[in-house]
């Protein structure tokens, strides 16, 4: 294995990693919810009572990359894969989510830092489908 240094960034990383931490605590501080994207979201559809949070939360989510863009450039995108396999991994992660009652955000995030034992069953399970993936697409299907 090497490293990729021109991909390396751990100050970014690092920054980034610390503020989805600090918007996670704040939200369970504040208002006493969970910063699970999936939960999130299925509580729009359809609406709650309680639905402003949510929308403040997605839209504040969905405004980061132009607030980053006024210190410094975004980085290129590139998607090697196709639409219909891109509808795939879409779907393939919204039933994931169902099945895990929750997403990454909820459970690896969140969960991890509550000790909840069924977040570490779920971010296992998450991240062992991921490592069979990669390695099926890159070793198994030539890609």
């Amino acid at each position: 294995m090497s490293l990729d240094w021109a991909a390396f960034t751990p100050a970014p990383a690092t920054a980034g990693g610390l503020l989805i931490g600090a918007a996670a605590v704040l939200l369970m501080a504040g208002a006493g919810r969970i910063a699970g994207i999936s939960g999130m979201l299925g509580g729009l559809l359809p609406p709650q009572r309680d639905s402003l949070w949510r929308v403040a939360f997605l839209l504040g989510l969905c405004a980061s990359p132009w607030v980053y863009q006024l210190g410094a450039a975004l980085p290129a995108v590139t998607v090697d894969a196709g639409t219909p396999r891109l509808i795939v991994a879409g779907l393939l992660v919204g039933i994931g989510t169902r099945f895990a009652s929750g997403c990454t955000s909820g459970h690896g995030v969140c969960g991890l830092s509550r000790g909840s034992r069924r977040s570490f069953a779920a971010t296992a399970f998450f991240m062992a489908a991921g490592f069979a993936t990669v390695y099926a697409v890159r070793h198994l299907a030539g890609g």
